[in-house]
């Protein structure tokens, strides 16, 4: 549900409810309905959620099954500032596998 995708992204990202509306310009109260699936946000703010936790409104929607369309803004960044994330992503990723092939064997 959209409600677990927020709370997710929220804790991720280490904030509160209070915290992600203030970011948002919207109220706590807001985000709880959000949250408790209570209402969803108009498409505008949709958009805002989205550039704000940088992934797809389809991630937030679950259109998409996992977070592998997620993306990290890098509009301020050198070439190789996003370089160097580029190769911290892939080596998290490599590490992910591994661990993941040792669970199964």
């Amino acid at each position: 549900m959209f409600g677990e995708r927020i709370k997710e992204l929220r804790m991720a990202n280490n904030l509160n409810q209070v915290q992600l509306a203030r970011a948002l310009s919207v109220t706590k109260q807001s985000v709880s309905n959000w949250e408790n699936d209570n209402i969803l946000p108009s498409v505008d703010l949709l958009k805002r959620i989205a550039v704000y936790f940088s992934c797809t409104t389809d991630y937030l929607l679950e259109l998409e099954e996992d977070g592998d369309r997620l993306f990290i803004e890098v509009e301020d960044l050198t070439i190789q500032q996003a370089a160097h994330i580029q190769r911290l992503i892939r080596d998290f990723q490599i590490v992910n596998r591994e661990l993941k092939d040792k669970k199964q064997s």
